[in-house]
């Protein structure tokens, strides 16, 4: 089953899509990723979705990924008395440690790290920004502040200090246990949420060890100040406005994603822009226009994958979202302008790129050319084709499934799992054969193969060959 765009979608799986053919549904409306959110559920929810996934898989033909995202170090307040207060512009408000349920004078702030990461004049945010404190005196286990705006707060809400780093670890006991039983499972990635520096990225990494793609959530402004090093330690990235709209001016945020985009596609590396992308569609069958035009400037700038949060998680019209979603990408790559668009947002020549993978981007531009057939271990030589953007689509022949499912992140790339191929004479025929299965190949149109010698072994594509689909099988 294959998607007429090169873009992909990341649907978050959740009480509006946990049956089986709700999951087969998202699948033939377009979804390539599915997301399991462990700040959400148990376990045994988990394990039941990803099953369902796995056997969706099935039923459509073709690889799905599963992401398993985790929680991270989401700082909350404590309880008030009567669960909820008001609270006037310009009164003074406490934080502390004191576990007392709160009042509309202070609360518990059960988090040490927070207090050792104030500073005077600070802003503090709570409840997603709804309320905006200023910091004055300060000490180990107090922060005594002013109420700027804000009128009400309730229980559990969450806190957020802009422009300040918490000397948290990313990855919390909850994490690493979520870890172990996502990993247990056989996801297929692992996004890293509220990602600091680059040794969160290290840690998350040591422990994975290759079982999964790890993908660093950018959340936090001060990810920005150690950006290189992050994603030089990540395999993917996303970039979660949510968080980062709390923390960052509404202004700032498209100039954050266009950023970050580009530097995942400088890296080679799938980034998926994500949060509030059709957030109307939670309770509307439509999205509204602006929504429209920002997943169209996500393809644009060659995002490799947008996603859904809520809208599938929680929404009323989940298909419909799914649906929508796969029309916009469809139509951003019918524009003729689209191609020279996105080539404008990776303007950078790369002279170590791989000779081999630049030789077939250029030759694929021929007319005659119907698809690039990269045979790869790791997924590493369908990766680096991705990352040219040919506008022809890749089909990546692996003898891994593991492999196969990690790509369905990847822009333009079709996985197939074929069977190991000893000599290499029986690389052009394999690739044809994919291809017309596929579909990806009209008859009489040529093949071009990527492949590395010896064959089976990670490592760098060494051949470039061409060949043509019969016109008659």
């Amino acid at each position: 089953m294959i998607r007429a765009r090169r873009a992909r979608i990341v649907a978050t799986l959740g009480p509006a899509t946990r049956e089986p053919e709700q999951i087969i549904a998202l699948a033939r409306a377009g979804a390539d990723v599915f997301r399991v959110n462990f700040s959400h559920g148990e376990h045994s929810d988990h394990a039941t979705a990803i099953a369902r996934v796995r056997a969706a898989e099935a039923e459509v033909g073709r690889p799905l990924a599963v992401l398993a995202d985790l929680q991270g170090p989401k700082i909350r307040l404590g309880e008030f008395r009567d669960g909820r207060v008001e609270l006037t512009r310009g009164q003074a408000f406490r934080l502390d440690r004191d576990p007392t349920p709160g009042d509309s004078h202070r609360v518990c702030v059960p988090h040490p790290e927070i207090f050792a990461a104030l500073k005077t004049g600070a802003d503090v945010l709570l409840d997603d920004g709804k309320v905006r404190l200023k910091v004055g005196r300060f000490g180990v286990d107090f922060a005594e502040t002013e109420v700027i705006s804000g009128e009400a707060l309730s229980d559990h809400k969450g806190l957020n200090l802009p422009g300040l780093a918490i000397p948290i670890p990313a990855l919390t006991e909850k994490d690493r246990i979520d870890l172990d039983f996502a990993l247990a499972q056989g996801v297929d990635w692992v996004a890293l949420s509220f990602v600091q520096r680059a040794a969160d990225m290290a840690e998350l990494r040591q422990i994975v060890l290759g079982r999964a793609g790890v993908l660093a959530k950018i959340e936090k402004p001060a990810a920005l100040e150690a950006l290189d090093e992050i994603l030089d330690l990540s395999e993917a990235v996303m970039v979660a406005r949510g968080d980062l709209g709390v923390e960052l001016a509404p202004e700032d945020v498209p100039v954050v994603q266009k950023t970050l985009v580009r530097a995942a596609r400088t890296r080679g590396i799938p980034v998926i822009v994500a949060t509030q992308m059709l957030e109307s569609m939670i309770h509307s069958p439509t999205p509204t226009r602006a929504e429209a035009s920002d997943v169209a400037a996500a393809v644009y700038e060659g995002a490799d994958a947008v996603m859904l949060s809520a809208e599938t998680a929680a929404g009323e019209y989940p298909m419909e979202a799914v649906t929508m979603m796969d029309r916009i990408l469809a139509r951003v790559e019918r524009d003729p302008r689209w191609p020279e668009l996105m080539a404008a947002e990776y303007p950078v020549e790369d002279a170590d790129a791989d000779a081999l993978v630049a030789a077939a981007r250029r030759a694929a531009d021929s007319a005659s050319t119907g698809c690039l057939a990269a045979f790869t271990t790791t997924g590493q030589t369908a990766l680096r084709l991705s990352r040219e953007r040919p506008l022809q689509p890749t089909l990546a022949l692996t003898t891994r499934l593991a492999t196969a499912r990690r790509l369905a992140l990847a822009w333009g790339v079709e996985a197939r799992v074929v069977d190991i191929i000893t000599d290499p004479e029986d690389l052009a025929r394999v690739a044809v054969d994919e291809a017309l299965a596929a579909g990806l190949c009209p008859p009489g149109h040529r093949v071009l193969i990527l492949a590395g010698l010896p064959m089976g072994s990670p490592g760098a594509a060494n051949i470039l060959r061409i060949a043509h689909a019969p016109l008659r099988r």
